[in-house]
């Protein structure tokens, strides 16, 4: 026997096996499809045997379509019997309404028996389900003609529970029924209440009522029955439990006292139903520690001003989430824990919700200036009504947060910390100085945070990847009273944050935001700015040093602020002007690059950049002023050009500052030929341009003869635009064509692109009269006329236009 066949025989053999197990499947696909059909055909009637290859599709099957046609005539029954009751009962006397009674309800439940007895489950469900329909109306029949006289609600729970045993009992006996079990536990809800209602009990005697009924439920729950019994009995348990909570919670803020023992009952009736109701224990230990936080803190609430109201409520929640200490010993069941460290999660969680609007008063209150700066008059306190007992309910939250432990009890109580220390200037009514001291307390607090976040170096970039890789890191889980109620919120893993960059980016933004806030109520008082701008500049500069990251960058552009701050400030408390204001402003940018040489820091040289812009923008009134600043802007990025990482865009920026302080100088100077000044100096750019090109001939046109000719052009086209003779633009336009010329033969970029721009500007300088002219004398429709013609043109031609245009670029591109 070949062992080993040559793969050509082996592929072979390969494909005629699959073929025999495909047609051997299909076979006994058809088989089975044909004994299928043996089995549900009807009475009498077998189903022919499949053809080979053959198969009858069906849409539903027989066990299905019997099902629809059961539901369809015991729905029309129902009816016929419903109609009969309430149209023609009154048509028959005494005896033939019990006869008519007696042998409908009675034949429609004692034939389900027969009928499981010949296993026609099917038919005997839907004529047990007619049978229980007609008990319904036989009560209301009984009371309509023999008890006319009875209360309604006292009736309808008396027959409710008649029903319900009678139902249940009925199931019991036809243990092949579904139905009859389930609506006895729905009747069984409703004799309780409605008994309370007819006995004239109030809301707290009916939600008890719905308590004890809930109580059967869960008992029910508690017991080995089938699963339709057990999901009706849960849901009625849950509707009426939800009842008597709501009703026990509006209590409790009307009448504490009767509130607390219906919300108790409320609590251990949800906690006893946890141990019954495994998958849902979560939840209702949620709603008994809600449950229980409502009735303990109701009667205190009540025995308490109306400020405390909040903080009692408070108190409660922590307290309740501070039993996750005897979990340690076995006391507690896990998914009760969790419910109570949610509840009260919650309860807290609303309560600094509650105490929010002092924060973001004392956050954003400074902002509303009524005043000048340096008016000496404060705006008006907001919020002057608000609790004070806000800043309690924070100073609570945030020492619940740091027993909790964890990374994410830390965070909490950070930020918690720092909402109270904003609350306090609000909720105390602190004097003016108080408020910013507090303030920069605030500051020094959450920057202090930023740069030692209580753990490891939180900038320490993730280690790379080794080739073996253990198991995923557990994600970290928050410990103590809130890791309870993050544990039962979600299971999902937390973002992969590590926390001590987590408190960094925290305190930064903190430090920020109570830092912009100390300086906007500084601005009332003029030694209280200075003072602000002192110690914010210490803090920033100080974690800037000593911070890393994103903090230290944004720290870094903060103390460029700050020193900015005090430099305009001290310039406005001198009396200087806004130009001269521009000018002293110009020492920040020169200090940001001289310290650049040391301290690497792009958020400062940025910040810089700003400051020296905002400078240039406050000597625009004064030409001279400004003149002088370009002058010293170009001289500091001269100086930021010595270093090699930003001698490329330094070098653009101070060629263009000098070119530009010239220009403004020479305005200034009422110099009418600027080419005098200009070309001295075009002339020699234009050689050391040439020079580089013969020994770098990779080197750019736009570095080469860019800044020669951009000297003379640039000024010679701002004074044609002044200038009525036409003298400077021959001359002008001729010099930009010759140089336009030259760009185009030696295929050199920046000539073409300069010397055409100014060919057409001057030739557009020249034309705009006759233009002006011409439109002046057209009708007035012309021009509208002639610019949608245009369009349409442009329109049409689209995408050759596109691909000229493209074509353009890109022979600008190949050129140097």
């Amino acid at each position: 026997m070949d062992m080993n066949p040559p793969p050509v025989e082996e592929l072979r053999r390969v494909d005629a096996e699959l073929a025999r197990l495909d047609a051997r499947r299909a076979e006994l696909l058809a088989r089975r499809a044909w004994l299928l059909g043996v089995l549900y055909a009807p009475a009498g009637r077998a189903a022919a045997p499949p053809f080979p290859g053959v198969a009858a599709p069906a849409e539903t099957s027989p066990r299905g379509a019997q099902n629809v046609l059961l539901t369809l005539g015991g729905i029309l029954l129902a009816v016929a019997a419903l109609a009969f009751t309430l149209v023609s009962w009154g048509s028959m006397g005494i005896a033939g309404r019990s006869a008519v009674l007696l042998a409908v309800t009675s034949a429609a439940l004692a034939a389900p028996a027969v009928l499981l007895r010949r296993g026609l489950g099917s038919t005997a469900e839907a004529v047990g389900a007619l049978g229980l329909v007609l008990t319904v109306l036989d009560a209301y029949a009984l009371h309509r003609v023999a008890l006319p006289g009875t209360d309604g609600l006292g009736y309808t729970a008396a027959a409710a529970a008649v029903l319900a045993g009678v139902w249940g009992g009925y199931g019991g006996l036809l243990r092949g029924l579904r139905l009859p079990l389930p609506a006895a536990v729905v009747a069984a809800q409703l004799p309780l209440p409605l008994g309370a209602l007819a006995a004239g009990g109030g809301p707290a005697v009916v939600a008890w009522a719905a308590v004890l009924t809930a109580a059967a439920d869960v008992l029910v729950l508690g017991r080995p029955s089938r699963s339709e019994v057990r999901v009706t009995a849960g849901v009625s348990a849950g509707v009426l439990a939800a009842w008597a909570l709501l009703t026990g919670a509006g209590l409790s803020l009307t009448d504490p006292w009767t509130g607390a023992p219906l919300l108790l009952g409320c609590a251990a009736l949800c906690l006893y139903a946890a141990g019954a109701a495994r998958p849902a224990a979560s939840t209702l230990a949620t709603l008994a520690g809600l449950a229980l936080v409502a009735a303990v803190a109701g009667p205190a609430r009540a025995a308490l001003p109306a400020e405390w109201a909040v903080p009692v409520y408070v108190v409660c929640g922590l307290a309740l989430a501070a039993l996750w200490r005897p979990v340690r010993a076995g006391w507690i069941p896990e998914a009760v824990r969790g419910g109570f460290g949610l509840a009260g999660g919650v309860v807290a969680g609303l309560g600094v919700l509650w105490a929010l609007p002092p924060v973001l008063a004392g956050l954003l209150g400074p902002a509303d200036r009524s005043a000048g700066l340096w008016s000496g008059t404060h705006a008006a306190p907001v919020l002057a009504d608000y609790p004070a007992t806000a800043a309690l309910v924070l100073l609570l939250g945030a020492v619940a947060a740091a027993t909790a432990g964890g990374p994410w009890g830390r965070w909490g109580a950070v930020v918690l910390g720092w909402s109270l220390l904003m609350a306090l200037p609000v909720a105390l009514e602190l004097p003016y100085a108080a408020g910013i001291a507090v303030r920069l307390v605030a500051t020094a607090a959450a920057l202090g945070l930023a740069v030692r976040p209580g753990g490891p170096t939180h900038d320490r970039p993730e280690p790379a990847p080794g080739p073996a890789p253990g198991p995923a890191p557990v994600p970290v889980r928050p410990e103590g009273a809130w890791g309870a109620s993050w544990t039962a919120v979600t299971a999902a893993p937390v973002v992969p944050v590590a926390p001590g960059a987590l408190l960094a980016w925290t305190g930064s933004a903190a430090g920020t935001a109570s830092a912009v806030s100390a300086l906007l109520l500084a601005l009332d008082v003029r030694a209280a700015t200075f003072g602000v701008l002192g110690v914010l500049l210490a803090l920033f500069t100080a974690v800037a040093v000593l911070g890393g990251g994103t903090v230290r960058e944004t720290a870094a552009g903060a103390a460029v602020l700050a020193a900015a701050g005090l430099v305009g400030a001290g310039a406005a408390a001198a009396g200087l002007s806004g130009a001269a204001a521009g000018l002293a402003l110009l020492i920040v940018p020169a200090a940001t690059a001289a310290l650049a040489v040391r301290v690497r820091s792009v958020a400062a040289e940025v910040t810089g950049v700003a400051v020296g812009a905002l400078a240039l923008a406050l000597t625009v009134p004064r030409p001279a002023a400004l003149a002088l600043a370009l002058a010293l802007g170009g001289v500091i990025a001269a100086a930021t050009a010595l270093r090699a990482e930003r001698r490329r865009a330094a070098s653009w920026t101070a060629g263009a500052l000098f070119l530009a302080a010239a220009w403004v100088r020479l305005a200034v100077w009422g110099v009418t030929v600027p080419e005098a000044y200009t070309l001295p100096v075009t002339v020699p750019a234009l050689v050391v341009g040439l020079l580089r090109r013969r020994r770098d001939p990779a080197a750019s046109s736009w570095v080469a003869y860019g800044p020669g000719l951009a000297a003379t052009l640039v000024p010679s086209l701002a004074a044609v635009w002044s200038d009525p003779h036409w003298t400077r633009p021959l001359l002008l336009g001729t010099g930009a064509l010759a140089v336009t010329l030259l760009g185009a033969r030696f295929r050199l970029q920046a000539p073409l692109v300069l010397g055409g721009a100014a060919l057409v500007l001057v030739a557009a300088h020249e034309l705009a009269p006759y233009v002006v002219q011409l439109v002046g004398a057209l009708p007035r429709w012309l021009p509208p006329a002639a610019a949608g013609l245009l369009l349409l043109a442009v329109g049409a031609t689209y995408e050759r236009r596109l691909r000229e245009a493209r074509a353009l670029r890109g022979r600008l591109a190949r050129m140097r």
